[in-house]
């Protein structure tokens, strides 16, 4: 299974504000996944997935919809990249989702 960590690099967090979280813990440093950079696919890329619409109702979560539509739980931050709503604060009850597939081919895309 691809993960959406393979990419990505893993930096020290030297920020001040960690300091007595740092500290209080007895570590020597914190080490944090810099956040990805993922482009939007092109309207041509998106023109080579399947899509299937979904509208938001109460008690839908993303993981819930990859479970259903990916077969995990994991992937539900293509549903969320893909509909450029970065958490399901920003989705309102009513809201048409798209989910895309194949999965595979969303991942290329991604960049995984």
């Amino acid at each position: 299974m691809p993960t959406r960590y393979k990419n990505r690099q893993v930096v020290r967090n030297t920020n001040e504000l960690y300091e007595s979280f740092i500290e209080e813990r007895d570590l020597k440093v914190i080490r944090h996944y810099r956040t990805p950079i993922i482009s939007n696919p092109t309207t041509k890329q998106r023109r080579q997935l399947r899509n299937t619409r979904v509208v938001w109702k109460q008690g839908d979560r993303f993981w819930k919809l990859s479970s259903q539509f990916y077969g995990s739980p994991d992937y539900w931050w293509v549903i969320a990249w893909y509909n450029q709503k970065p958490t399901e604060a920003h989705v309102r009850i009513g809201t048409t989702l798209v989910i895309p597939q194949p999965l595979d081919k969303v991942l290329e895309m991604a960049g995984y």
